[in-house]
């Protein structure tokens, strides 16, 4: 998975399709991503001692397919690849403006 933590993504399929946030989560063992914004769920909570119950909402995580890295030049999804800089460090690059990620 080419995503991080941090990373601004627009979601390209699904109810929130469209809308920009940024990666909160990365959960790599199902491919999935938390967005802050994106797949906005109600839960049930029980009180404990430190916290009441209630009906809180939460961001629930969506696939990494879902998702689309906005380049940082032109604001709209695209694709990552890598290359290698200067100092032979590999680095992600956008495909659409060849900027440079991170």
């Amino acid at each position: 998975m080419n995503l991080k933590v941090g990373d601004e993504v627009v979601v390209i399929t699904g109810s929130d399709k469209g809308k920009i946030g940024k990666i909160i989560k990365v959960i790599r063992g199902s491919n999935r991503v938390v967005v802050e914004g994106i797949n906005v769920v109600k839960k049930h909570k029980k009180p404990n001692g430190q916290e009441s119950g209630g009906i809180v909402e939460m961001e629930a995580p969506i696939h990494a397919s879902n998702v689309m890295i906005v380049d940082p030049k032109t604001k709209k999804g695209t694709r990552i690849g890598h290359t290698t800089n200067k100092n032979g460090k590999k680095v992600r690059i956008t495909k659409k403006s060849n900027e440079m990620i991170d």
